[in-house]
């Protein structure tokens, strides 16, 4: 049987979401900050903040990005691209611009979805010092159609410069040293269902199982940013991945598909055992897919010198839903009710592996005497 979560779980769940929401994270900066903060106001968190330049396996941490502003502007100063709009007009990691343009030279630096024209992508360009702003290609069109040959005003009120990358972990101790590790990505901006499903849906469980009674296994929760955040927890945790059970990466909680889960890339691990018996068991729709090293930062976890056991749950699947990575995934794009199947299932899936053991005979030879044992 499901662990039935109490019904005001799921307006909790959309309000913490709703919270996050305006928020522009990055994989720096004061937004993942922000966002910290808020997830801490659910569940206690250790915040650690890792200088620009370290070493961290084989990646370094970059400089921190933090931005205030950002628009393009006509000759009367109508702001025709807002960041303040949306956060994600600006690709994320752009370097600071001050300049006025023509149309044919800010076009480069443009990025539409002209099969979705109603849509605004999510652009990114960590490591690559570059600008660009997102729009709906039928805001291109427009500025293609106005017939405007003068320059434009373009800003990108933004600093690239040494800081520090930040993460959150909360730990539940448990009776062993052993980890059931749970981690989300804390590092897109106003996605909701690609990032703050998982970090609430994370956050609620640990505040729950913080709450009583003491686990078996300790239980570990990470939010870092995507990628280089996972990569650094492990640089700095490399103890406290070896004593990895079980975990699981969680994102696209929220929406309407059918849960899938990603097995971890051995396959038949504690949790591949537990999460596939939960969905199978309680009828749930749902679909099983073997592990592959692209999607989230379960592969991290799996890669070759670590090995450990940690799988993803998700509904919509990484870039199989017309929603992801554009201004779809909003608001109206999740619902309490998906949230709380999906927090049911892992809450039943995290216990399950959480009492797995393999019980030994302590009197193998020959039958136990059962009368002096009560």
């Amino acid at each position: 049987m499901l662990h039935h979560p109490p019904p005001e779980l799921g307006p909790e769940l959309l309000a913490m979401i709703e919270r996050l929401y305006p928020i522009c994270r990055s994989i720096t900066g004061d937004g993942v900050r922000e966002t910290l903060a808020i997830v801490d106001d659910v569940v206690g968190l250790d915040i650690h903040e890792v200088p620009s330049g370290t070493k961290v396996l084989d990646w370094t941490v970059p400089d921190e990005w933090n931005i205030r502003d950002a628009y393009i502007a006509d000759a009367a100063g109508n702001r025709l691209v807002d960041f303040r709009a949306s956060n994600l007009h600006v690709v994320n990691y752009s370097v600071p611009v001050r300049a006025h343009m023509t149309l044919d030279e800010l076009r480069p630096h443009l990025h539409s979805l002209p099969e979705q024209p109603t849509l605004v992508p999510y652009r990114t360009s960590y490591y690559a010092p570059t600008w660009g702003f997102c729009l709906s290609h039928h805001q291109l069109e427009s500025l293609d159609a106005s017939g405007y040959d003068g320059e434009y005003e373009v800003v990108i009120d933004s600093t690239l410069e040494p800081g520090s990358l930040t993460y959150g972990e909360a730990v539940v101790p448990g009776e062993l040293d052993d980890e059931i590790l749970i981690s989300s990505h804390v590092c897109h901006p106003s996605l909701c269902d690609d990032n703050l499903t998982g970090i609430a849906v994370a956050a609620h469980l640990a505040a729950r199982l913080a709450a009583g009674p003491t686990p078996r296994h300790t239980f570990r929760f990470v939010f870092a940013p995507g990628t280089i955040g996972a990569i650094t927890w492990l640089a700095e945790h490399r103890d406290e991945a070896t004593r990895i059970a079980a975990g699981l990466t969680l994102t696209c909680l929220g929406d309407a598909h059918d849960l899938t889960y990603k097995r971890t890339e051995h396959g038949d691990a504690r949790i591949d055992r537990a999460v596939e018996y939960v969905l199978a068991v309680n009828g749930v729709a749902h679909d099983v897919i073997d592990f592959f090293p692209y999607g989230y930062d379960e592969r991290q976890y799996n890669s070759p010198g670590f090995r450990a056991p940690v799988g993803s749950l998700m509904r919509g699947r990484h870039g199989q839903f017309p929603e992801y990575h554009t201004s779809a995934d909003d608001l109206d794009f999740v619902s309490g009710d998906q949230l709380l199947e999906s927090f049911a299932v892992l809450a039943t899936a995290l216990s399950i592996a959480d009492r797995d053991r393999a019980l030994v005979n302590v009197e193998p030879h020959g039958e136990p005497q059962l009368g002096s044992r009560g």
